[in-house]
């Protein structure tokens, strides 16, 4: 009886995290989150990713403010056989600076994107409520300025994601992958290192 008390507890104190208002950093800056980032870190307690997460490897983003205040989100990935993963979105802004949201085509999901941690020249911290057919999950992922991560930074993203309801086993600093070239897909010389 005991434990499975202390299981109902535990359950419920995970949902009561996952549930709190996960706000914006105070003093965001779209000009300064501008640029490429390697995406480091990631986690969810998705069962797509429980199926995938030991073959995922460091991406790379690139965010790019519109005139109109939106972000175009791109992102790239280097696969198994040597071909190139992308995949762009245009987030809307918000009324809230920092939280952004978009319609993913490719998941069929509304999103509710909010930069939590940023220091622009180092790090940011994202959260994201994937939303689809009103069922609900949480998407937390580290960017980085370079495919380095500190093990502080590391140890901060994995309370962060504890504290939103991720379980420890969802949460992956993501191996680095590689490299590739964009030029065979008509973009030009850009070198993605991952």
């Amino acid at each position: 009886m005991r434990n499975t008390l202390l299981q109902v507890l535990a359950a419920l104190a995970c949902t009561l995290a996952a549930c709190a208002e996960v706000v914006p950093v105070s003093d965001f800056s779209l000009e300064k989150i501008t640029g490429k980032w390697f995406m480091t870190g990631f986690a969810t307690n998705a069962q797509w990713f429980v199926n995938h997460k030991d073959s995922m490897k460091m991406g790379t983003s690139m965010l790019v403010p519109t005139e109109g205040g939106d972000l175009d989100l791109s992102y790239a990935n280097l696969n198994a056989d040597g071909t190139c993963w992308r995949m762009t979105h245009l987030a809307k802004k918000t009324d809230t600076p920092g939280r952004f949201t978009f319609h993913s085509q490719a998941w069929n999901n509304d999103n509710d994107m909010r930069f939590v941690d940023v220091v622009y020249d180092d790090y940011a911290v994202i959260h994201t409520i994937k939303t689809k057919e009103g069922t609900s999950e949480i998407l937390n992922k580290l960017y980085s300025r370079t495919p380095e991560v500190s093990e502080v930074l590391k140890q901060k993203f994995t309370q962060f994601c504890l504290d939103t309801g991720i379980l420890a086993d969802n949460i992956a600093i993501l191996p680095k992958n590689g490299m590739f070239s964009r030029t065979h897909l008509g973009f030009g010389l850009l070198v993605f290192f991952f």
